[in-house]
């Protein structure tokens, strides 16, 4: 698909593939749990959990919830408190290993600074968020209960990867065929005319979200139908988080501004503007240069 409508018959810019957030789908399982904790209402499956969302991809918040005609907020509010100091186990499954788990302690505390429900695993809301936060040492990444992803992890998780498809291509293992988890398969049967969907996509903003910029890229809810995709008004995000997101949502626009106009100096500003970026301006601008030193020739194409 080069590109989609909206209801209006515009062109959505830019358009050609759509991505969901999953961990969007766990805490909406997590408000399951919540709803069978609190309130003893058991076998509720997410997708009946009707959610507004918004954000950035991977820094999500939900704004509304609700089960039936029942309101969510209030509920996990209750769920919290209770949970607040153990965390809460049993949602976010390990599919590779405890890198990827966590008990939902960062979710916990930012819904207890905001009043918001972050909708992202720990580990992603970790990195949006200032580094003291939850980032300060190993110790503080313990003490809220997630994982964090190794290099050498990375390293062997692709060798293993590659090794794998090796063996898939020359047909010494046989493809396996299950679900994901994802939506991209169901994205599709919609956009042809199967069925309609509704899930929460990352999309460029067309007046969804009123209080970030036209074109930047948001994660809201969109509706997939035959050839079209839609997406829904989720409001302005709320004032007591709009200073987190707009600042993740600025930094993503420069650096691609950055990237499509190669210039290093301005991938440096957002670099340096980066929450997690805690060190002085020196120390910073030293760091940056090195990792451009040391990748400088995958970067022939830029310009300082």
């Amino acid at each position: 698909m080069e590109s989609c409508r909206t209801e209006s018959g515009d062109l959505l810019p830019k358009i050609k593939a759509f991505g969901c957030c999953h961990e969007v789908f766990s805490t909406q399982k997590l408000l399951a749990a919540a709803l069978a904790d609190i309130k003893g209402i058991e076998g509720v499956e997410r997708h009946e959990i009707k959610t507004n969302v918004v954000g950035v991809n991977h820094f999500t918040w939900i704004t509304e919830a609700t089960y039936k005609n029942m309101e969510l907020f209030g509920i996990y509010k209750q769920f919290v408190d209770k949970y607040y100091e153990s965390g809460f186990g049993g949602v976010v499954q390990n599919w590779a290993n405890k890198c990827f788990v966590c008990n939902e302690r960062v979710k916990f505390d930012l819904f207890r600074r905001y009043g918001w429900i972050a909708a992202a695993g720990d580990r992603h809301l970790a990195e949006f968020c200032e580094g003291k936060w939850y980032l300060r040492d190993p110790e503080t990444v313990e003490k809220w209960g997630f994982g964090l992803t190794t290099v050498e992890w990375r390293k062997n998780y692709l060798k293993s990867r590659l090794e794998k498809s090796a063996k898939l291509v020359s047909g010494e293992i046989a493809p396996e065929i299950r679900t994901t988890g994802e939506e991209g398969v169901n994205q599709i049967r919609a956009l042809l005319g199967l069925n309609e969907l509704v899930t929460n996509v990352n999309i460029p903003n067309v007046g969804q979200i009123p209080n970030l910029p036209l074109g930047a890229v948001v994660e809201t809810n969109a509706v997939f139908r035959s050839d079209k995709v839609t997406p829904l008004n989720a409001g302005e995000i709320p004032k007591e988080i709009y200073p987190l997101i707009s600042r993740i949502s600025g930094e993503q626009e420069l650096i691609v501004e950055a990237g499509l106009t190669r210039n290093l100096d301005m991938a440096f500003m957002a670099f340096v503007n980066d929450p997690l970026v805690t060190v002085s301006i020196e120390d910073a601008r030293a760091l940056f240069d090195e990792m451009i030193e040391n990748t400088a020739e995958y970067l022939t194409m830029y310009r300082r």
